[in-house]
């Protein structure tokens, strides 16, 4: 593993990383085959120490899965920009975590389920008065006729790291660099 740099940035509290990407909405999965790397932004959960997301079971995604099952997820949120009198010290509130792993699809009906659920909770919550039935998940086509495919990234490396947001260093349109002298 490769230590983070800017090391007083690093976040271990396990509760923070887990409520972190509990609620952050987008990640982006790094593949690569021997050609070339493929990034691309997924809507995702985390549910039960590792990263569940769906969608067609075939194309240039899968072709690059199966041929090369380790995988990187990065999650990045900003939460606003740190002024300082000095430029060079303007800064980013934020918080990320970066994961690399192995990538499999899910299976067992059980667990294709329990992660669409777990997605469903995250990105509609409430929406539905009855959870996902198992049949669903078996039976659904997308509308081009595609099977939906479940994928499980188990984490071999997790790291996060942050900036918090100090509110009384924000910047905010019509702040002036007067202010802060």
């Amino acid at each position: 593993m490769i230590p983070i740099r800017y090391s007083k940035r690093t976040i271990t509290d396990q509760e923070q990383i887990d409520q972190f990407l509990q609620v952050a909405k987008v990640g982006h999965l790094g593949l690569s085959n021997e050609i070339e790397p493929y990034i691309l932004p997924l809507n995702f959960a985390w549910w039960n120490g590792c990263i569940y997301f769906h969608g067609a079971d075939s194309g240039r995604k899968i072709e690059m899965i199966n041929g090369n099952n380790r995988v990187c997820f990065s999650v990045c949120e900003e939460y606003g920009t740190i002024a300082s009198p000095v430029p060079a010290h303007i800064d980013t509130a934020y918080m990320s975590v970066f994961i690399s792993g192995t990538i499999e699809r899910v299976s067992e009906p059980e667990e294709m389920r329990d992660a669409m659920q777990s997605m469903i909770d995250k990105y509609v919550p409430g929406y539905y008065s009855e959870p996902l039935p198992l049949q669903h998940v078996i039976k659904y086509r997308s509308s081009m006729g595609s099977t939906t495919a479940i994928f499980r990234i188990t984490p071999t490396v997790l790291t996060a790291k942050g900036n918090p947001l100090s509110e009384e260093k924000q910047f905010y349109v019509g702040r002036k660099v007067e202010m802060d002298v």
